[in-house]
Parts: structure tokens; C-alpha cells; sequence
């Protein structure tokens, strides 16, 4: 394909190709390759800065006036406009069929397939699964915020290095359908599908020693900031479950009946009292919080 210069290029005619090439694959690649590849006249600025990266935040007048300091003629600009539009003419059926390729490769993935099975959403943050700093900080640095962003990485990297720690529990986990094992770092119930608040609520609480569940119970206001945070994280995630938690308590359902699920008499009792601040009020006013031991028997 040959580079058609575009004489005297519009404004507009460059907020067109501006924004259309912001999410090409190409938009680092140096403008002296470019223009190779198009068998047109070549870039006259070889630095590997120059690239469509370096003018696409620029307005038309701009650009000129940045050609202009590097001693490049006005006809420079129709130059690249030329270049940038005729590159799209061949690079959106290129970033089409890498996205097809990425799709493909979600379908393939176990983790994703199971993830799917177990109704467990690829969106679900990993920020709010109980993983190890050194490991959310890993797949921070790999830009990695979600369950399928997790699951693709995983993909990625068992081909080349050796997992270790939560990072290979989890993927064994989900890879094998592990539901005892999923449940200690993600908020899932096994025996059940999906996600739930009181799973999630009792991960953080897990982490906490004793003494302090027990002074939580009297107070939930006695949480450190931390951990009060989290717990206003996952009530603003799991909101649809906060009001389906409030809509049986106002229908009679105490909430320590409800966080019985847990089966975990140490926990759950600590887990209402977190949660009940966040539960909105019903119709017959704010749930409440049975403490008493016969409370695990009757209403």
C-alpha cells in the first residue's frame, strides 16, 4: 500500500484519525516504520520518539507548531495525517483478529470455564479476595484486577515459570474445582454457586485473633479503619445480596440465623455485627442481631 498524501488536512480531518488511531496496536511504533510499510515517502525525523503516540494529544495547530521546532515544513502535517489514516486502513483487521485470537484463548482456559460452572463472575476484584499482599502486588504490577484477568495470567505464566503460594492454590483450586480449598480465598460457599457477602465478610474476619472478634461483637465501631473499609467494599459490591439479606430480616429471619451458613460458631456472630450496620432498614425497621445462644435454635 502506498502513503496518498492528504493536501492541506483539515482540523477535523485530524480529530477523525486522532481518535480513531488511540487504540490501534500500533499506536508506539515509530512513524519511520510506518511509513516504510506503507511504500510511501519516508518520515524525515528518525528518533525512536517520534511515534503517533508523541502528537495524538495535540490539536492540528499544535502538531504544526511541533513540526515546525524540528524545522519540518507545514506539508509535514498532511504527511502524517496521510500516514496515520492509510496505517488504519490495515491495522483494524489485524486488531480484529487478535481480539478474536484473545477470545479464543478465554474459551479455551479451564479456569475460565470453571469460573463459569461455578457462577463465579470473571469481574469479581481480586483486591477483595483474601490473597497475600505479595501476591495482589504481583498481579498489580501485571495489571491483573479480576478473577479472568487472573485466570488468563495464570495461562500465561504456568508455561514459563513455577507458581508458588495462594497464587498456586487458587489456580489449582479453580482448575480442579477444589470447593474447600476456593472457599478459603475467595467469598464462596461450597455445595452452592457463586459469591455471597457473608462469605466475604467472614474472610476478613477470619484473619483477626480472638480477642479482637469478641470486642467486635459488643462494638462493631471497635474495627480498625481497615477493616471497616473492607467491609464497606464488599457491601457496596454485594449490594443486590445487602438488600435480600435486609428483605428476610424484615420478613422475620434473624440475622444470626442467616450467617449460620458459615457454620462456624466463632465467626459468625463477629460477621453479623460487621454486617448489620450496612443491611438497609425494612419495613418493619433495622435488622437486628440476636446474641443469645438460644438464638441459634429459635426466631
Amino acid at each position: 500500500m502506498s502513503t496518498t498524501l492528504a493536501p492541506h488536512a483539515t482540523a477535523a480531518e485530524w480529530n477523525r484519525v486522532r481518535a480513531a488511531f488511540a487504540t490501534s496496536l500500533l499506536v508506539d511504533t515509530s512513524l519511520t516504520s510506518l511509513a516504510l510499510n506503507l511504500d510511501g515517502p519516508g518520515w524525515p525525523i528518525n528518533d525512536p520518539a517520534e511515534t503517533p503516540s508523541a502528537y495524538l494529544d495535540l490539536t492540528s495547530d499544535e502538531v504544526i507548531a511541533a513540526l515546525a521546532r524540528q524545522g519540518q515544513p507545514p506539508e509535514r502535517f498532511d504527511q502524517l495525517v496521510a500516514i496515520l489514516r492509510d496505517t488504519l486502513a490495515f491495522d483494524e483487521p489485524f486488531s480484529e483478529m487478535v481480539a478474536q485470537s484473545e477470545t479464543a484463548a478465554a474459551q479455551e482456559n479451564p479456569v475460565v470455564r470453571n469460573l463459569a460452572k461455578l457462577q463465579i463472575p470473571e469481574t469479581f476484584p481480586l483486591a477483595l479476595a483474601a490473597l497475600t499482599p505479595d501476591t495482589l502486588e504481583f498481579c498489580r504490577r501485571e495489571n491483573v484486577a479480576t478473577l479472568g484477568e487472573f485466570a488468563l495470567l495464570a495461562q500465561r505464566f504456568s508455561q514459563k515459570i513455577t507458581l508458588a503460594g495462594d497464587f498456586r492454590a487458587l489456580l489449582n483450586a479453580l482448575s480442579h474445582i477444589d470447593e474447600p480449598t476456593l472457599a478459603r480465598y475467595l467469598p464462596f460457599r461450597p455445595g452452592a454457586k457463586g459469591l455471597h457477602l457473608i462469605e466475604a465478610v467472614a474472610l476478613a474476619v477470619r484473619a483477626l485473633p480472638p480477642a479482637e472478634r469478641a470486642i467486635l461483637v459488643a462494638s462493631p465501631a471497635a474495627a480498625s479503619p481497615s477493616l471497616r473499609a473492607r467491609v464497606r467494599q464488599l457491601a457496596v459490591y454485594f449490594a443486590v445480596e445487602c438488600t435480600d439479606l435486609a428483605a428476610m430480616i424484615a420478613h422475620g429471619v434473624p440475622l444470626s440465623r442467616l450467617v449460620m451458613v458459615l457454620n462456624a460458631p466463632g465467626f459468625e456472630s463477629t460477621v453479623a455485627a460487621l454486617l448489620d450496620p450496612h443491611l438497609p432498614a425494612g419495613p418493619h425497621g433495622s435488622p437486628t442481631v440476636k446474641r443469645n445462644w438460644f438464638s441459634r435454635f429459635f426466631r
